[in-house]
């Protein structure tokens, strides 16, 4: 599917080697932190840092100061293997361990209830990986695998605060980012899943990527829902089709991290593109 907006105005040419080469510059281990993912690497068996990146992913709203203290909180209950907390645990256990959760509008119950849904998942086919194959064999498409996906582990009239569904139209950057962590694999992204492949992901968008999608030019849609969000993948599959999610994490760094500043990106990206939307 091609993006209903036209790039005619974008010199893709140019562009393709700035990203590439922000890619290559940026796309470093050593620049992960502050990031959510950090945590990923504390795990060595994939069936752990699944579970891992869910609940880091599920909590990558808000400061990131407080990010990082709430998913220290909630891993640290879990003790040195979280695959192992969950099947071994039920909703009574994890209530105990959570009674005290908060992390700015999520509380116990949503925790409790995303927990409770991995254990079915886990217990239906061994693994979340397994849970999104089976997901994309019963839908029509990826986006619906999704879907699927979300609506089994928290339930499809239920609300959870920590995992929003595809359908009800939010860009869902949180459900993204943990796709993105658990499918592809670089330097940065530890990878370990087979359901999905690269070319399959939409990029997490948040307010940050949102800006930055706009000053390349890949959008000029102001809001930012799942819309928005395949528009911008799309875009970005015009420079690489099998993995236009791979300049996610380097372009994010810019206005993340305190050393790199997002005024210095917009400086370098506005020679080389043409019809900018600021």
């Amino acid at each position: 599917m091609r993006s209903t907006k036209s790039l005619a105005d974008v010199n893709v040419e140019r562009l393709a080697p700035f990203l590439e080469d922000i890619y290559d510059k940026y796309n470093r281990k050593d620049l992960i932190h502050p990031d959510p993912l950090e945590f990923l690497y504390d795990y060595s068996r994939v069936e752990d840092r699944e579970i891992v990146g869910l609940i880091a992913s599920s909590l990558a709203y808000g400061r990131v100061a407080q990010i990082l203290k709430s998913v220290s909180s909630v891993l640290a209950a879990m003790g040195s293997s979280p695959f192992d907390f969950v099947v071994s645990g039920d909703r009574s256990l994890w209530m105990r361990c959570f009674s005290d959760f908060r992390h700015r509008f999520s509380g116990s119950d949503d925790m409790v209830g995303l927990l409770c849904g991995v254990r079915r998942a886990i217990d239906l086919y061994g693994s979340l990986d397994r849970t999104m194959e089976r997901a994309l064999i019963e839908t029509d498409s990826v986006f619906q695998g999704y879907g699927r996906f979300a609506e089994w582990l928290v339930g499809k009239e239920k609300k959870n605060s920590l995992l929003p569904l595809p359908g009800r139209g939010s860009a869902c950057k949180r459900l993204m980012l943990y796709f993105r962590w658990m499918v592809r694999r670089d330097e940065v992204d530890p990878g370990g899943w087979s359901s999905l492949s690269p070319s399959d992901l939409v990029v997490p968008l948040d307010t940050h990527m949102h800006k930055i999608a706009r000053v390349l030019g890949f959008t000029s849609r102001k809001n930012g829902d799942f819309r928005t969000a395949v528009e911008v993948t799309e875009a970005f599959g015009l420079i690489d089709p099998g993995d236009p999610v791979k300049y996610d994490f380097a372009l994010t760094r810019f206005g993340i991290r305190d050393d790199m500043e997002l005024k210095a990106l917009f400086e370098e990206v506005r020679p080389k593109v043409g019809g900018i939307v600021g």
